[in-house]
C-alpha cells in the first residue's frame, strides 16, 4: 500500500471515530488518540524526517491536509455536540411564558388595617406638632384608675369590666389597661408643660360582640397649656376628622357627657350619610358617634403635680379599630383579629404604601 493510500485509510478510520463520538468526552478521546503528542496523526509527522526529498515532497502536504481536515472534522463535531446537548437542556426546562408572574413576598405581603390607621393617626397628629407617646400594657391600679378621678368603688374598677392580675403578697393587684390614659398620666409626671402627645396602643376590657372585642386598639390625646380651651379642642377634632376621613369638611356635634378624668366631659357626633352597606362620613342628615373628649379634670393635673390654676388641657379618646371599620367598609370588628390572610389580603394595604398628607394617606 502506498504512502498515500495508507494516509486515506487512515484518515478514513479517524472521521469514523469523529463521527461516531456521542459526546465531548469521547470526542475528547479521538482527538487525543489522532493528533495528540503519540496519536497516529502526530507519528506519520514523526517519519518525515527519514524520507528522501522527493517522497517527503508528496507526503508531507499530504499530511498536513489530512492533520487540517481532521482538526476541522473534531471542530464541527464538537460545535454539533454542544447544539444538541442545548437543545435537550432546553427541552427539559421548558418555560410556559403565558403562566402568570408569580409576585414577590413584598407584593403579596399586606400591612395589616390597624396599623396602616395607626400610620395615618401618627401623620396626622405629627403634622400638627403632636409626638407620639407609648406605655405598657399592664399597669397599676394607681395609674389607670386612681390617678384619673375613678372614685373608689367605680364599676370600671370590678372584675366583670377589668382583666385583672393575680393579687402580689403586699395585696396590689396589676391589670391589662382599659385605656390610654395612663400614658397621658407617665407624660404629665415626667415631663414639663406645655405638652401636645397622641398616645396609641391596645387597651383591655371585658368584652366580646360584633362591635367589642376583649383587646382593641385605641388612641387618645392630651394637650396641656396655660391657655389651652374647648376652642382649641373642637379644631383639633375638626381637622383631624376631615384630614382622617379624607372629605372636605366635617360637622361635629357636643353632647355633655360624663367622665372621671374630664370636667366639662362630651360625646362628639360627626354628621354622616347611613346607607343599607355604608357609612359616609362629611354628608348627610344622619349623626354617628365616633369619640370622647373634654377639658381634664384639675383632680388629675393635680394628681400629676401641675397646678390647675396655672395649667390647664383637653384630652379626647377614639378607637382605632373602629374609625378603620368606618373608613375601609369592614363591617366585623371580630375579623380584625381573626387571622384570615383572605381577609387580610382584600383589606390589608401594600407594604409599601405609607401615609403622608402629600402623598395621600390611604394611596
Amino acid at each position: 500500500m502506498s504512502d498515500i493510500d495508507s494516509l486515506n485509510s487512515l484518515e478514513a478510520e479517524i472521521l469514523a471515530s469523529v463521527g461516531a463520538a456521542s459526546d465531548e468526552a469521547a470526542l475528547e478521546a479521538v482527538r487525543v488518540a489522532a493528533l495528540g503528542k503519540k496519536g497516529s496523526v502526530s507519528e506519520k509527522m514523526k517519519t518525515l524526517g527519514g524520507m528522501d526529498p522527493e517522497q517527503r515532497k508528496t507526503v508531507g502536504p499530504a499530511l498536513n491536509a489530512l492533520r487540517d481536515r481532521v482538526a476541522a472534522a473534531i471542530a464541527e463535531k464538537k460545535t454539533a455536540l454542544a447544539d444538541a446537548a442545548l437543545e435537550a437542556r432546553l427541552a427539559a426546562e421548558t418555560l410556559d411564558v403565558s403562566l402568570p408572574v408569580r409576585e414577590s413576598p413584598l407584593e403579596t405581603g399586606r400591612i395589616h388595617p390597624v396599623s396602616q390607621v395607626t400610620d395615618e393617626l401618627v401623620a396626622i397628629f405629627s403634622a400638627m406638632g403632636f409626638s407620639v407617646a407609648e406605655g405598657p400594657d399592664i399597669e397599676t391600679d394607681d395609674l389607670n384608675f386612681t390617678k384619673l378621678n375613678f372614685p373608689v368603688g367605680h364599676p370600671a374598677r370590678e372584675m366583670h369590666d377589668t382583666f385583672f392580675l393575680p393579687e402580689k403578697e403586699n395585696g396590689e393587684r396589676l391589670l391589662l389597661r382599659t385605656h390610654t390614659s395612663p400614658v397621658q398620666i407617665r407624660t404629665m409626671q415626667s415631663q414639663e408643660p406645655p405638652i401636645r402627645v397622641i398616645c396609641p396602643g391596645r387597651t383591655y376590657r371585658f368584652d366580646m360582640d360584633q362591635t367589642h372585642t376583649p383587646m382593641f386598639h385605641q388612641v387618645e390625646g392630651l394637650v396641656i397649656d396655660r391657655g389651652a380651651h374647648l376652642g382649641h379642642l373642637k379644631w383639633v377634632l375638626e381637622e383631624f376628622l376631615k384630614t382622617f376621613f379624607e372629605v372636605p369638611s366635617v360637622e361635629l356635634r357636643f353632647r355633655p357627657s360624663f367622665f372621671p378624668f374630664t370636667e366639662p366631659s362630651m360625646e362628639v357626633d360627626v354628621r354622616c350619610r347611613k346607607l343599607p352597606n355604608e357609612i359616609r362620613i362629611g354628608e348627610g342628615d344622619d349623626w354617628l358617634e365616633i369619640l370622647g373628649c373634654g377639658m381634664v379634670h384639675p383632680n388629675v393635673l393635680r394628681n400629676c403635680g401641675l397646678d390647675p390654676d396655672v395649667w390647664q388641657g383637653f384630652a379626647w379618646g377614639i378607637g382605632i379599630d373602629r374609625i378603620a371599620m368606618l373608613k375601609y367598609g369592614m363591617p366585623d370588628l371580630r375579623d380584625l383579629f381573626g387571622a384570615d390572610a383572605r381577609w387580610l389580603s382584600h383589606y390589608g394595604f401594600r407594604a409599601l404604601d405609607f401615609p403622608t398628607l402629600a402623598g395621600g394617606l390611604s394611596s
